[in-house]
């Protein structure tokens, strides 16, 4: 199951430079994963200092 970034996110990046398989983006409010890439392996969660990504 993949995750996704919920409206916690406060667009610092940590989730972006812990995804081993870059598919975290800046988007327009918040930091957006694309599901069809991410490999649920919850690093970007381990990273996130506000518990923004969650799994779907």
């Amino acid at each position: 199951m993949a995750y996704i970034i919920n409206d916690d996110c406060i667009s610092c990046g940590a989730c972006a430079s812990a995804c081993p398989v870059g598919c975290i983006s800046e988007g327009d409010a918040k930091y957006v994963i694309n599901a069809d890439e991410c490999v649920s392996c919850g690093s970007c969660a381990d990273a996130c200092p506000v518990g923004a990504p969650v799994e779907e």
